[in-house]
This record gives C-alpha cells, sequence and structure tokens, in this order.
C-alpha cells in the first residue's frame, strides 16, 4: 500500500530554508545595486587615472577644489529624500571626495587638538576618510607651519581656538602663506555628527577656490565697538581679536563682494587710528538645512 501523501494546510507557513518570493526578489534588486556602485565607483577612479595623466600633461596644479565641492554638498542635500540619513549620504560623498582627491595627490590632514583630540578627529575623519594620514598638533600656529612646510597638506582648526603666542590668523598673512579655503562642516544642520566648526587650510590655490565669504585679519591701533557695528553693516562678522603690540589683531568675514577698500573705508570711518588690511583666505557659504523633512 503507497504512504499517503502530506499536504501542508493552506495557512501553514513557508519552509525557514527558502524564503518567500518576494523577500528573495528584494534581496537580489539589493545586490544589483550594491554590485552597480561597486561598478560606479571603479568606473570613477578610471576617470581620476585618466585627469591625473591630463593634469601631467598641463603642468602642477591643486587637486583641491573647494567650490566644486561645496556645490556638490549643496546638490546633495538638496535632492536627498528617503528613509536613509542624510549624515550617511553626506559622510559616503565626502569619503569619496576626500580619497579620489588623495589618489590624485596624496596629503595628510594636520590637526589643532588643543580643545580636545575627539571633535577633530571625528571631523576629518568624516570629511576626509579614514585612507588620507591625520596628525595632530597641540596648536593652530603648529597646523598652519606643518602645512607651509608640506608639498600639499591641509590642516584644520577651529576658528575660536586659542593662541599660543598672539593671534593664530597672523601666520596666514602674506601671499605665500597657507590660506583658509573651506568652513567645515559644508552642511549645517543639528545633531550633525561631526558639527565641530573648523577651519581648512592649504597652501594657495591658484584656481578652484570659492569666494562667497571673504577672510580678513585687521590690525588697527585702537578698538570701538562702533567698529564691530560698521562691519556688520557690510553684511560681515568679528570673528575674533587678540592683543599685538601694535594694537589689537581682529579677524573679519565678510561676504565675497565686499572688497579690501570697501572694508578699510568702513573701518577708517570710526577713527581707529593706522589700519592694515591682509586677506587669509575664503571659503563658500555654509548650507543651512532648515527646510523640513530633509533627512538627518
Amino acid at each position: 500500500m503507497a504512504n499517503p501523501v502530506t499536504r501542508p494546510a493552506a495557512n501553514a507557513p513557508a519552509s525557514s530554508a527558502e524564503p518567500p518570493v518576494e523577500l528573495a526578489l528584494l534581496r537580489a534588486d539589493i545586490d544589483r545595486i550594491d554590485a552597480a556602485m561597486h561598478e560606479l565607483l571603479m568606473e570613477r577612479g578610471d576617470i581620476i587615472d585618466r585627469l591625473i595623466a591630463f593634469k601631467r600633461t598641463q603642468g602642477p596644479g591643486s587637486a583641491f577644489r573647494p567650490a566644486r565641492e561645496a556645490a556638490m554638498m549643496r546638490r546633495l542635500a538638496e535632492r536627498h529624500r528617503g528613509i536613509l540619513p542624510l549624515d550617511t549620504a553626506e559622510s559616503i560623498w565626502r569619503v569619496i571626495i576626500g580619497t579620489f582627491t588623495y589618489v590624485q595627490a596624496p596629503y595628510s590632514v594636520h590637526a589643532d587638538i588643543s580643545g580636545g583630540d575627539g571633535p577633530m578627529r571625528d571631523s576629518a575623519r568624516f570629511h576626509f576618510g579614514f585612507t588620507v594620514p591625520y596628525i595632530a598638533h597641540t596648536s593652530a600656529e603648529d597646523v598652519i607651519r606643518a602645512v607651509a612646510e608640506s608639498s600639499g597638506d591641509l590642516g584644520i582648526f577651529r576658528p575660536d581656538g586659542a593662541a599660543a603666542s598672539g593671534p593664530w590668523w597672523a601666520g596666514l598673512a602674506g601671499k605665500d602663506s597657507p590660506k583658509i579655503i573651506a568652513r567645515l562642516p559644508f552642511i549645517d544642520r543639528p545633531y550633525h555628527p561631526a558639527a565641530t566648526p573648523v577651519f581648512v587650510i592649504a597652501k594657495p590655490l591658484t584656481d578652484g577656490g570659492s569666494s562667497e565669504v571673504r577672510l580678513v585679519a585687521a590690525t588697527v591701533e585702537r578698538w570701538r565697538e562702533q567698529a564691530r557695528e560698521a562691519v556688520g553693516r557690510l553684511g560681515g562678522e568679528v570673528l575674533g581679536s587678540a592683543g599685538v603690540r601694535d594694537g589689537l589683531s581682529v579677524l573679519i568675514s565678510v561676504p565675497g563682494t565686499v572688497t579690501l577698500e570697501t572694508l578699510d573705508e568702513a573701518l577708517t570711518a570710526e577713527h581707529l587710528g593706522r589700519i592694515d588690511l591682509s586677506e587669509i583666505g575664503s571659503h563658500a557659504e555654509v548650507f543651512v538645512l532648515d527646510k523640513p523633512g530633509r533627512g538627518g
């Protein structure tokens, strides 16, 4: 007598050995997307390889493109949607940019950790990844010195960092001195995983920089609070000050449309005595993420 065939009940659960068809298809889609992303990254590497070869025929030039990077980050934030946190998407793009820049022209990131190593390391790793070497220093002056003596490194320090011997921004004055090329993070939002504001410095760029915000070191014989208001009327801000032998050194940021001549006229009208202005860099405007519903 043949053994009876046992049939599962209509509502019996599917075997754990074989996932439901729909789940298998979803996992297949994920695998397809992962493979496509990897292929695209390798294709990006091929293009960078061609770019390196092209640049060899065009002469020396910096691999850093702060204006382009800032524009890419803004577009990323504007188009982002869905359940993937913007933090993750921004970090992935920053690692891609930082690493491929490193492939073009190897560099290190020097950081002032006088205010704590953790926040600076977080900022460096979030924005430049783990491939780029990270070198710690105990002052902004040491970072500036290290960048000046390097062949193409970057430096990061807090805008409000303490100076060991006078205003740190004095080390950025002069034609061949390092200059501020960026302000991080590019995207400002609550609970940013690398929220510590930092300036990025490099040797002077011949192109690729952003001049949306101009940074100026001003030395004045004396200071009056009305001068702060005069800077504000230009759309600028006084970021810091420190006493020097000839009076007071002041760090000022103004919109890129404000020239040194315009700033000099505004300060002169406040009777500050002798005024000496030196542009020490520029950066893109911070993109403030204030629209509801844009990931985080």
